[in-house]
């Protein structure tokens, strides 16, 4: 063997191991399920902040730049009050967590339409403002995020802040849910039946939606899952799933459907 296939042979396996040692899709999604729409007990200070705030993965942050972004904004919730995960993000060293909408919200399309009665007219949202009452928080991991980390550990890093342990609110409205709802949510499935928070709650935020009005009913299809795997599109009609399918997207734009079990 020559020194040079010694060394390609060395990088190669390097590689390798650093691609074994790193998060994978399948995981990352499970990291975004495990995480969106999770509610929290505020244990500390957690102010507004325009900065992204940073927990290391000991669970450290600055607690003086905490106060003066607290200074500047004031607090997302007070200690004991309840916040909820709204988006998460997943970057080659941090895992970025939207609170309560984050610090800012967009307006609804239909908030900047008004209804005309008399000469006087009234905005259709109403006079909702253009800020959230959020936040953003960063579980940061140095050079990359470890492969086996898992949404149970995000949630102790972050135990001096937010307490995911206590009974949420999410999981006494789960329990009034019927037994094959509850299965699915806590199984990560859409089923025909749910509604949006429903499906939120089992699948977290989708990739894209749609909407579309055919033979007079409006349907909306929500899109989970980036190719090449797996893929799933939700329709919703009139507030409840009506259909759920599965697909996997492979390579060169191939899909294929699920495979029948015998």
């Amino acid at each position: 063997m020559t020194r040079r296939v010694a060394w390609l042979l060395v990088f190669a396996v390097g590689a390798a191991n650093a691609d074994r040692d790193k998060l994978s899709d399948d995981q990352k999604v499970a990291m975004i399920r495990g995480l969106t729409a999770e509610y929290a007990t505020v244990k500390s200070l957690l102010p507004r902040s325009k900065k992204t705030l940073e927990v290391d993965s000991e669970g450290v942050y600055d607690k003086k730049l905490w106060a003066e972004e607290n200074k500047k904004y004031g607090p997302v919730a007070r200690v004991g009050d309840t916040v909820q995960v709204t988006k998460i993000d997943i970057g080659d060293d941090r895992i970025t967590m939207e609170i309560n909408g984050g610090f800012k919200t967009r307006r609804k399309w239909y908030e900047g339409i008004q209804v005309g009665v008399g000469g006087a007219s009234t905005p259709v949202g109403g006079n909702s403002p253009n800020v959230s009452l959020g936040t953003t928080l960063a579980v940061t991991f140095g050079k990359s995020i470890p492969a086996t980390v898992t949404p149970q550990e995000v949630k102790k890093i972050l135990a001096a802040v937010l307490d995911f342990e206590k009974r949420s609110v999410t999981e006494s409205y789960v329990e009034t849910l019927p037994p094959e709802m509850q299965l699915a949510i806590k199984e990560k499935r859409a089923i025909e039946g749910m509604d949006r928070e429903q499906v939120l709650l089992a699948l977290g935020r989708p990739q894209h939606k749609s909407r579309e009005t055919k033979d007079g009913l409006e349907t909306e299809d929500w899109v989970f899952g980036v190719p090449p795997g797996k893929v799933t599109f939700v329709t919703f009609a009139n507030g409840k799933v009506i259909k759920v399918k599965d697909t996997y997207a492979g390579l060169g734009g191939s899909v294929a459907e699920r495979p029948r079990t015998p």
